[in-house]
């Protein structure tokens, strides 16, 4: 089998929707890690409580990052929001339970899980890469958020992924390997979860050996209950929306703003409330586009520049260079393997 390669766009920033149950899971590790006082510090910090957390469904992606920042701030370990991960329980997952409720194998709740990003969450694009033996799982910082929360973010989902697979299968389920940028003192969890561990390496990444996937799960207990998935409006979506409706023109912030029915001064200081800026959602928008398109192998270099608004190849690859730190020819190799 030769190496299949997917591209999921599921990144998620500043006000999009994501589960609340994620959020109330981490404020419940911060209390037993930390107390009382830290967690009332925090919960004042992103607006929100364990109390409030019971009565709604969403909450905001920057909540969810301003927690695991402070979380890995405030301990004495490097590794801490991979423990906080490992916490997690299917009884946590709150909505998501009946919609996997469907799901026979750990597979299909993979797959769930993937096609899923506005259900589900998701801290970053993804590239899924298979052969006949193994499944990887590559994370991508499209939208340029800070190095370390966001290893933060990859090894807290990997604690999740690891602790709810074990317990939907009832199987010490391990990696084959786990990757990580920069450097981490020696972690006892991380040894548990995998058979190897890689540091300063080019990206956040798992693989995972196929045979686990093949395991069953039973949540059909779950399967009955109903569930409402409104979610609250969000600013980053309307502009994310506004962008592809464009797409390749790219209106100027004070256009946006104008459509918004706001000063640019005002959409400039929301955006930034929210740890964004309009800069950074254009070049997010290309960038996830220029992955894509790279991938598929249909289009040069050159054309792609063109399609994206840039007046030669050159430019766009420098551009391309300072989103993901690697040039176009690092993805066109992927794609020439799929």
């Amino acid at each position: 089998m030769a190496m299949q390669i997917k591209y999921r766009a599921n990144m998620m920033v500043g006000d999009q929707a994501y589960p609340a149950f994620e959020l109330a899971n981490l404020i419940r590790f911060i209390q037993s890690q930390l107390g009382t006082e830290a967690t009332e510090e925090l919960c004042q910090h992103i607006g929100t409580g364990i109390n409030e957390l019971k009565e709604c469904q969403w909450v905001r992606v920057w909540q969810l990052s301003a927690t695991i920042a402070f979380l890995m701030q405030r301990s004495r370990r490097e590794d801490v929001s991979l423990l906080a991960g490992l916490y997690t329980r299917v009884t946590d997952l709150g909505f998501l339970l009946p919609l996997l409720g469907e799901c026979r194998s750990l597979g299909e709740c993979l797959e769930f899980v993937l096609n899923h990003p506005k259900w589900v969450g998701s801290f970053a694009d993804l590239l899924l890469l298979e052969d006949e033996h193994q499944i990887s799982l590559r994370w991508l910082n499209t939208g340029r958020a800070e190095p370390l929360i966001y290893r933060g973010e990859f090894l807290h989902s990997i604690g999740a992924l690891l602790s709810l697979a074990r317990e939907l299968t009832g199987q010490e389920i391990v990696f084959n390997a786990i990757s990580i940028t920069g450097t981490l003192r020696p972690s006892a969890g991380l040894a548990k979860l995998a058979k190897r561990v890689e540091f300063q390496s080019d990206f956040n990444e798992w693989h995972l050996d196929k045979s686990w996937l093949a395991l069953a799960v039973d949540l059909t207990q779950f399967s009955a209950r109903s569930q409402n998935f409104e979610q609250q409006s969000s600013l980053i979506e309307k502009i994310i929306d506004e962008l592809d409706g464009d797409f390749p023109f790219v209106p100027t912030l004070e256009t946006m703003a104008l459509r918004l029915h706001m000063s640019s001064r005002s959409l400039r200081r929301k955006l930034a409330a929210l740890g964004s800026s309009y800069q950074r959602l254009v070049d997010q928008q290309r960038c996830q586009r220029a992955v894509s398109w790279i991938l598929e192998g249909q289009l040069s270099v050159s054309e792609i520049a063109e399609r994206l608004g840039y007046s030669d190849s050159c430019h766009f690859r420098q551009s391309f260079k300072h989103w993901l730190g690697y040039p176009p020819g690092y993805f066109s190799r992927l794609g020439q393997q799929n």
